[in-house]
């Protein structure tokens, strides 16, 4: 395992002093986002000289672009927002190769309008789940084509909420060029801490060969879950890392929901608790 943080959590006017500050905090590893370069995420042009400045930048503090995020709403209840959100995912991926990177974050999203991050009632109907199938498809082209990596995150506020369902997509999908981002933190509904062991337990059984990416953060509930930074909540950390532990390659952990200000004790809380493993 390797420790990671999401670029932006350390945010700096520039991106040479974002990335700076990156290995201040003895980090090698990022989530990257295009804001970081002062473009939006998804955006409708990535000139291919800022591509290699970014590259360039990384290469020259010995980062790692483990993925780059891709977030839109996929089962939007606007089409349109739909088609624009798969249209600059394929000028996003077909820049992935100059920029260092083959892998993309994605969320499966949800029917709410106005945010991708909140749950809505219909986001169990059998309709929602055939958009997520439609946009997943056309989605898996564009990787196929690119050569990247697609990586979803069940999420409880997402269509896949659960393990099972992300099985269920990635059967359903049946390509190689599609993964999974593993969150332990986000993956229990309400009335589910008890079972903490035993989720954790089924979500690596049913993911464990398709994991592409680990994120690293806690929760103070289940369900809808307020987030905190990794090691103050309820998380079983042992037992999550040791299960990545398990996956069979050096996967990036990448810490995320937490301020600057908390990133060195929570790099200190996950190197403690890998040495642990390992010993």
């Amino acid at each position: 395992m390797q420790i990671g943080i999401m670029a932006r959590t350390l945010a700096r006017p520039t991106l040479e002093e974002e990335l700076d500050a990156v290995v201040d905090h003895g980090i090698h590893c990022v989530q990257f986002g295009l804001a970081s370069a002062g473009l939006p995420e998804l955006p409708e042009h990535i000139d291919p000289e800022l591509c290699d400045s970014i590259r360039k930048e990384m290469d020259a503090r010995n980062i790692t672009m483990a993925a780059i995020s891709g977030t839109y709403n996929m089962i939007h209840p606007d089409k349109k927002q739909r088609a624009d959100g798969l249209r600059k995912l394929r000028v996003l991926a077909s820049a992935c190769d100059r920029l260092g990177t083959s892998v993309i974050t994605l969320c499966t999203g949800t029917r709410d309008p106005k945010s991708m991050w909140r749950r809505h009632p219909e986001n169990d109907s059998p309709a929602a789940w055939k958009d997520l199938v439609a946009s997943m498809r056309q989605a898996v082209q564009i990787a196929e084509e690119c050569r990247v990596t697609l990586a979803f995150e069940p999420e409880v506020a997402n269509v896949v909420d659960s393990a099972n369902k992300a099985r269920r997509l990635l059967d359903e999908m049946g390509s190689p060029y599609l993964k999974v981002v593993i969150d332990g933190a986000n993956i229990f509904h309400t009335g589910e801490l008890p079972r903490m062991r035993d989720i954790l337990d089924e979500a690596f059984s049913l993911l464990g060969a398709d994991i592409a990416l680990a994120h690293a953060k806690d929760l103070d509930r289940d369900g809808e879950a307020g987030h905190l930074a990794a090691g103050e909540g309820l998380l079983d950390y042992d037992h999550y890392l040791s299960l990545l532990d398990t996956i069979g390659f050096d996967v990036p952990v990448i810490l995320h929901g937490l301020s600057e200000a908390q990133v060195d004790v929570c790099v200190g809380f996950l190197r403690g608790k890998m040495a642990a493993i390992n010993h």
